[in-house]
Parts: C-alpha cells; structure tokens; sequence
C-alpha cells in the first residue's frame, strides 16, 4: 500500500491560546490511565449531567428511541433514554482511553473474535461496516490493535484536536491511517491495494447520494457507499461490533447476569464472515441488508446505540419531520 501520512506537528499548536486547551488535554491523557470502573464512574456523572442538562441532545434520543421501540411503555422509554445519555457520558472516557490508554492495557480490556474472516482474505480489500455507538471512538482504535485499518473521520476545526484525535487514531500501528470524508479516492485506492477500512453508513447525510430504506421499519434516507464501493474495488463487506461488556451503568441485576455468563469488565470486538452475494447488483436490497443487520445489533445493546444523531431528520416528500 502507498506510505502512510503522520500525523502534521506544527509549532503554532504551541502558541498560547492553546495553552488551556493542552493542560485538559493532559488531565485527560491521566484520566486514561486510571482504573478502568473509576473511569466508568466519571464517565457516568457525565452522563448525568448530559441527561440533566443536555435538553436538546436528550430530546433528540427519546424522539429516536420513541420512534424504533414503540413496543415499549413510556417508562421503559424513559428508562432506556436515561441509561443512553449514562452511555454517552462513559463514550466520552472512552475518547480519552482511545487517545492515550497504553496499548498493553487497552488489549487487555477486549475479547475478539472472528478475527479470521480477515486475516483470511489475504491480500484483498474489506469494508468493515460499523454502527455508530457512544464506544465507537474506542471501537476504532481498538481495531488497529489487530489489524491494520484505515477509516474516515470528521476533521476537527481546532488544530490541535485534530491533531491529537489524528495521532490517537493512528499511533496503534505504523500502517495505520484515517482519512478525512473528503477524501474518498484515497480510501478506494487503499481499497484496492487490499486495506481494511472502517466504514459508518447508519447517520443521515441527506437522499442526494442515498436511497430510501426502511430502519426500524421507518423511510431512512441511507447511504448507498457500501455497495457501490465494494463494486468499484471487489473488496469483500464484513460486519464489525464493539460493544461494552455487562452494563457498567449501575444496572445491578444486568451486571449480576453478566458476571453469570463468565463476562469481565471490558470490551467484545467481533467480525462476521464476509457477506455472500454482496453486492448483489440491487442496490436498495443491499443497503436494506445492511440496515437489518445493524438493527439486530443495536436491539441485542439498544442503550449503546447514538441516539442523539437526528438519524431521521431527511423525510421523504409530504411527511412531517420529526424533529
């Protein structure tokens, strides 16, 4: 594959406007190297703050949550809301551990499985699809630990975030590299020279490049990428999880169960065998699969799902929004 690009040091990132910003930004880099459960506990009293304050992102996930699961009663919405902005909070530690968590400590908080299904494709290109969770940032970077990947991002506005979010992504392996969502030539070509790369198709980007597909029985406008990358590159999809272990949210009775099944604190990293028949020359039956299985994934761990992404702001013509 073409040399990998570092991440660009600038001197001017030093400059003294940023200076606060790096004094968090080393709080940070001590909080990822505390006790996993103390990092849990600070991440759920951001949670709390985020379910108390956090007005319009918590309006945005009960909307969400009212809409795929109206089996449930109010109470069991409300409950489900509440363990989700716990989730988010803990999401926000988990940036810091996938930031600045040592590698030997990080590899051993996770349990894999199906690695495989990649290494098997021996030499070929994988799009690796992977839902947006509040573990997704961890998700990513724990990836790299295993396997070579790549993956696309949004470019922070601040330099040294960006900066700093680059290296994190990045600093697991040398053949590491994430590319801006611009840049999707780029990420074919590494496609077609046999890279793995980390893809996102669940958020709402509009029906301009997208098809109409149902999830959670609702219209979505969703991506087409998918399909139309593996076609473009022969690379094969497999479907990625990452998920929490237990319920780390001071659910005690799920907590108590997951201990039962022999779980730990940590994490699960999973890969499918890649997908037969994909892609099948149908486009929406392709995106339609891919939509089913994320909601299969996200009802077996619902509270770790974003939520707060106004995943169904694109309506089609005549329909009232809903947000």
């Amino acid at each position: 594959m073409s040399a990998v690009r570092p991440p660009k040091w600038s001197w001017s990132l030093l400059y003294p406007q940023y200076w606060l910003l790096w004094v968090l930004l080393a709080f940070f880099y001590l909080c990822a190297h505390l006790p996993l459960m103390i990092q849990y506990a600070l991440g759920l009293g951001i949670g709390q703050l985020l379910y108390l304050f956090g007005s319009a992102r918590r309006k945005v996930a009960e909307i969400n949550i009212q809409l795929c699961f109206p089996e449930l009663n109010k109470r069991q919405q409300c409950l489900l809301v509440h363990k989700n902005m716990l989730s988010t909070g803990i999401g926000f530690m988990e940036q810091n551990m996938a930031w600045f968590m040592p590698r030997k400590k990080m590899q051993s908080l996770i349990q894999v499985e199906g690695l495989q299904h990649l290494q098997s494709l021996q030499g070929q290109g994988a799009i690796v699809v992977m839902r947006h969770t509040t573990t997704i940032s961890l998700g990513v970077v724990a990836v790299t630990l295993f396997h070579a990947a790549t993956g696309m991002y949004r470019r922070h506005k601040n330099p040294v975030i960006e900066y700093v979010q680059r290296r994190g992504r990045e600093r697991m392996r040398a053949d590491t590299v994430a590319f801006e969502r611009k840049e999707i030539r780029a990420m074919l070509k590494f496609l077609r020279q046999g890279a793995m790369v980390i893809y996102s198709p669940d958020q709402d980007y509009g029906i301009k490049q997208g098809l109409w597909a149902k999830y959670f029985g609702i219209e979505a406008a969703t991506v087409a990428a998918t399909p139309r990358f593996a076609q473009m590159t022969k690379a094969k999809v497999i479907i990625m999880d990452f998920v929490r272990l237990c319920d780390n949210q001071g659910d005690k009775q799920s907590d108590e169960q997951g201990h039962k099944q022999g779980h730990k604190h940590g994490y699960k990293l999973s890969f499918s065998a890649p997908l037969d028949d994909f892609p099948s020359g149908n486009e929406l039956e392709d995106v339609q699969c891919i939509n089913d299985i994320m909601e299969q994934q996200i009802r077996a761990c619902p509270e770790q799902y974003l939520w707060v992404h106004r995943r169904f702001k694109t309506r089609p013509e005549g329909k009232a929004r809903f947000y």
